[in-house]
C-alpha cells in the first residue's frame, strides 16, 4: 500500500480502500491498527497518522490483499449482541445464522428451565447467544475440534457465561444418554467439490467445518438419524443448511419426525430445517 509523506486518517483510507475495493474493510482493519473505533476515524479524517500506526495498517491490509479474511486479522466477529474471539481452528460467524438462534429462542420459553445442546459449536457463538439470552437454560456445546472447544470456553469465560458446559466429540456421540429439548447445528454442508471452496474467504476456514461430502449432507444425515435418541418427546432439532438444501433436509425426517419446516434468511434463501419428535 502506498504511504503519503505524511498521511492522514482520510488519505491512508482512500488508498486502503482502493486496493481492497471495499470500504468497511478498510475502515474496520484501520480502526484496528490505530485502536480507535470506526467513529473514531470520521471524526478524526484529518488528523496524521503516526509511523507505528501506518506500519500496523500496511500489514493489515496486505493480509487482506492476500486473501486473508478480516475476521481472523482483527481475531474476533460481531455476532448476535457481542464480540466473539474467533481463529483459523474455527468458522467465522455470519449474519445469516443469527436466524437459527431465533428459531431456537421462540421454542425455549423464559421462565422455566430447558436443555439445549450445540452441535459442532465452533466459536460458541450458537450456544452462548442461547445461553444470554435464556439463563434458566442448561447448555451443552460440543465440538470434534479441540482447538475450537479452547476458543469457545475462552469467548464463555469472556462473556460470563460460565453456566455453558463444553464436550470434546463428534457430533451426539459425547452426549451419552442423555436427552434435550432443543438441539441446534451449524454443520458443514458445502459439497466438496464445489469451486467456491477454492475462492475467498472460505480458503482460509477449516475445511472440516465446511465442507460434507458429494451433496453436503453427510453431516446433516448422520445427526439427523441419531438425534431422537437425544430428545425428549416433543423436542426439536434445527439445522442450518444451504440456500438449495432445504427440500433434501425436509425428506430426510422420517419417522420418529414430524412437523419438518424451513425458514428462509433476511434474502428468502431457505437457511434452516427443523423437524420434532412425535410426542
Amino acid at each position: 500500500m502506498p504511504v503519503p509523506s505524511f498521511p492522514t486518517v482520510r488519505s491512508l483510507l482512500a488508498d486502503a480502500t482502493r486496493e481492497l475495493g471495499e470500504r468497511i474493510d478498510a475502515e474496520m482493519l484501520m480502526a484496528d491498527a490505530l485502536a480507535r473505533s470506526r467513529s473514531w476515524l470520521f471524526a478524526h479524517a484529518d488528523d496524521l497518522v503516526a509511523v507505528a500506526g501506518v506500519e500496523a495498517f500496511a500489514s493489515h491490509v496486505a493480509r487482506r490483499l492476500a486473501g486473508e479474511p478480516v475476521a481472523y486479522i482483527l481475531g474476533h466477529r460481531g455476532f448476535w449482541s457481542f464480540e466473539l474471539a474467533v481463529t483459523p481452528a474455527t468458522l467465522i460467524p455470519r449474519a445469516e445464522t443469527e436466524l437459527l438462534v431465533e428459531l431456537a429462542l421462540e421454542r425455549l420459553p423464559r421462565d422455566r428451565p430447558g436443555r439445549v445442546v450445540d452441535l459442532g459449536t465452533g466459536s460458541g457463538a450458537i450456544a452462548l447467544a442461547i445461553a444470554r439470552e435464556r439463563p434458566l437454560a442448561e447448555v451443552v456445546a460440543t465440538d470434534s475440534s479441540a482447538g475450537a472447544l479452547a476458543v469457545a470456553e475462552g469467548n464463555a469465560r469472556a462473556l460470563g457465561l460460565d453456566r455453558v458446559r463444553f464436550v470434546h466429540g463428534d457430533w451426539l456421540a459425547p452426549l451419552g444418554d442423555g436427552r434435550f429439548d432443543l438441539i441446534v447445528s451449524n454443520p458443514p454442508y458445502i459439497e466438496v467439490d464445489d469451486e467456491h471452496l477454492g475462492q475467498g474467504d472460505l480458503r482460509y476456514e477449516p475445511m472440516t467445518a465446511l465442507a460434507s461430502g458429494r451433496d453436503g449432507l453427510d453431516d446433516i444425515r448422520r445427526i439427523v438419524a441419531g438425534a431422537s435418541a437425544h430428545l425428549e418427546p416433543g423436542g426439536w432439532l434445527l439445522l442450518e443448511h444451504g440456500w438449495n438444501q432445504g427440500d433434501a433436509v425436509r425428506q430426510l425426517f422420517a419417522s420418529p419426525w414430524e412437523a419438518a419446516t424451513t425458514h428462509v434468511d433476511l434474502e428468502g434463501r431457505d437457511r434452516v430445517t427443523l423437524a420434532r419428535v412425535r410426542i
